[in-house]
């Protein structure tokens, strides 16, 4: 089990410092660059010293003047390190000769220079999405009209709005979409000699009945008694992506694929992502693979890793393949059963090895015309998932402990691990003594230990009201993954080396991960100084398609509950703080909040953080995380992607709730009198 901490390295400057941070920039223009490692104070920038940047962007910044009237540094913009948006929605303004792009936008731009020939014929007021094509100082900056939006599809732009707000483009470069035409359509002879020849070998994918790109799949044969070969084989991204290009650098910047509810924003162009890379049945397919020799326990008993060529025998869903487990019956249903005990025996070591059970649901929005939400998907993590996540787990860990073991001039050779770092003890002691409260005491001497614990507690607790709650909570107490070229290893997972090699279709890490194990096969590893940028790049882009997701999803459950405004619904409390607590609904999973200002006419309630409640100073009436409540729905804001709650009274007995009412009453009179 991992136990090192990622350390923080402070690096001596020589010569003139330019500090690197993010460009922050107010509603009324000013800026500020927030430091990137937090060192001193944010440092002022007029507008006159952004030097072309924006809103986001990550600049270095030279300090010009430390000894302002209010003691604020103040500075210029010197260098844009990387751009967070380059693609914007809005607004053309078209006159006979020239026409001007304005974006909607609550942070404030220039207007965008756009040449009649690059309208691409949008006309005057058409609502539009622009990409900037150059700036030089001193001047307005230069676009061209990449996509011409509906007016009347108000889902589009919202989603549009959220992933350019994120700094995902919604369009790809031209000179990106020549590399991709130019890439030829069939394998070639020489390429599959000099591959591991898999095609004769049952191959299948499994994956969600809407996917398209297939970027995994899994192959099996039986060798003697209780020995099995299965592969586990990748899409050969690398392959088609040659190092530097346009098209790499294009996937290098996104870095990853963004999926929300009504579609995927690609990292890659869909004929590499859904056509030439996509493992599809009845096709043979370039991929880089690992496999492993496993005995009846789920033992390793040997494993290869290097390229292949593969021929995938059928197209599986989540959903046919649960269905084969629990009746028995279907195609290949010998393979998958064997496949699915021995993934079964691999989860059940590893929760033993020390990896942490938490569940998870996913929920998702079954769609009508125009994105429109009509109802609620629960997705649960059945054996189906299971059998997957097992398989790609082992291949992933299989990569990272080979890699490990490289050296160049007696160094580590650097590489994009992805790292979980051990639970951070200011969140960690309070859940431990809020858990407390319920029976379930924290060993709290090694990281080892508290996995232990943490898996007895969501053992004991399957059933039970708090279930919810400490699930919850428990899962806040967790540091973030992130790729660092620093392996500390993977608490969550347990284990030592740790990287991610199955999803390069949709992940830029994984492009990575191939590259280097491809370079560490053939004998000629190369040190890459870059690798802790790059892998920064790549952690920062993950939490940017998470948030693009969060938001897509909250747009979603607003405009779903826009339909139920003064109905009542049960739900339980996911969150408290100072001004309110927020209900997910039971039905929906929609989460809104009830504020507190909604409360004051039954009691003033104030937060006792210790246990994630309010409490009423006057009636003792406690909301806690993982309660259950009635609400009603009073407000849907689609532009704020917010919902609002009210609390309603109708749990309890009648005597309960006439005594809360009594004191209701009783709380207004005092107003009155005191006014």
């Amino acid at each position: 089990m991992p136990q090192k901490k990622i350390k923080n390295k402070k690096k001596a400057h020589s010569g003139p410092y330019f500090p690197k941070g993010t460009l922050d920039v107010t509603r009324s223009g000013m800026g500020f660059v927030i430091l990137e490692n937090k060192e001193g104070q944010d440092i002022l920038v007029k507008p006159s010293d952004f030097n072309t940047a924006l809103h986001g962007d990550t600049v270095r910044v030279e300090i010009v003047n430390s000894h302002s009237k209010n003691g604020r540094l103040q500075g210029r913009i010197t260098e844009i390190i990387e751009r967070k948006q380059t693609e914007f929605l809005g607004r053309i303004e078209l006159s006979a000769s020239f026409a001007f792009f304005i974006a909607e936008t609550d942070k404030p731009m220039p207007d965008v220079f756009i040449p009649l020939p690059s309208l691409n014929g949008a006309k005057d007021n058409d609502r539009v999405i622009v990409r900037i094509t150059a700036w030089e100082k001193n001047k307005k900056p230069q676009g061209e009209v990449v996509e011409i939006m509906d007016r009347d599809d108000e889902n589009d732009k919202a989603m549009k709005e959220i992933l350019l707000g994120n700094g995902f483009p919604v369009s790809f470069p031209e000179q990106v979409m020549e590399a991709v035409h130019q890439l030829p359509e069939t394998i070639s002879h020489n390429e599959i000699d000099r591959r591991k020849d898999m095609r004769g070998e049952l191959t299948f994918t499994i994956d969600p009945i809407d996917a398209k790109d297939f970027d995994d799949a899994i192959s099996f044969r039986k060798l003697k008694s209780d020995t099995y070969e299965i592969g586990v084989h990748i899409a050969d991204v690398s392959h088609y992506l040659p190092t530097d290009s346009a098209l790499d650098k294009e996937a290098y910047a996104r870095a990853t694929s963004v999926y929300l509810p009504d579609r995927v924003n690609p990292m890659l162009p869909e004929k590499i992502s859904n056509e030439l890379c996509s493992l599809r049945p009845r096709e043979d397919k370039l991929t880089f693979s690992a496999v492993f020799q496993i005995n009846h326990k789920a033992e390793i008993k040997g494993s290869w890793l290097g390229k292949t060529v593969i021929h995938s025998n059928h197209r599986f869903t989540y959903e046919e393949v649960q269905e084969i487990l629990e009746q028995n019956d279907g195609l290949y249903k010998e393979e998958l059963l064997m496949l699915n005990e021995l993934a079964q025996k691999m989860r059940k070591h590893r929760f033993k090895k020390g990896a942490i059970n938490f569940s998870s649901t996913e929920v998702r929005f079954k769609l009508g015309d125009k994105g429109k939400p009509i109802g609620v998907i629960v997705k649960e993590n059945k054996e189906a998932h299971q059998l997957v996540e097992e398989f790609m787990l082992l291949a992933n860990k299989a990569v990272a402990e080979y890699v490990a073991k490289v050296k160049v001039n007696k160094r580590p050779l650097p590489f994009p691990y992805r790292v979980h770092d051990t639970p951070d003890k200011e969140k960690l002691l309070p859940f431990i003594e809020f858990a407390k409260k319920y029976g379930h005491v924290f060993d709290t001497k090694t990281p080892q230990k508290i996995a232990e614990s943490f898996n007895q507690m969501l053992k004991d607790v399957q059933g039970k009201p708090e279930q919810h709650v400490l699930e919850q909570l428990g899962i806040r107490t967790m540091a973030k993954a992130v790729y660092t070229a620093e392996n500390i290893g993977h608490y969550g997972l347990g284990f030592e080396h740790y990287c991610h090699f199955t999803s390069p279709i949709r992940r830029y890490p994984d492009v990575m991960v191939h590259r280097i194990l491809e370079e560490c096969l053939n004998g000629r590893p190369e040190a890459d100084k870059k690798m802790e940028m790059k892998c920064k790049h790549a952690s920062e882009r993950e939490r940017a398609a998470m948030e693009s997701e969060r938001a897509a999803n909250k747009y979603k459950q607003v405009e779903y509950l826009q339909n139920f405004l003064g109905e009542e619904f049960g739900g339980v409390i996911s969150g408290v703080a100072s001004f309110g607590f927020w209900v997910e609904t039971v039905e929906h999973k929609c989460e809104g909040l009830v504020s507190l200002n909604s409360l004051l006419e039954y009691d003033d309630f104030r937060l006792i953080e210790g246990e994630y409640c309010l409490a009423g100073r006057r009636s003792g009436r406690k909301f806690r995380m993982g309660d259950k409540v009635m609400i009603k729905v009073v407000a849907a804001n689609l532009a704020k992607r917010q919902l609002d709650y009210e609390w309603v009274i109708s749990s309890g007995t009648k005597e309960e709730e006439d005594d809360i009412k009594m004191k209701k009453r009783k709380h207004k009179q005092n107003r009155s009198h005191k006014h």
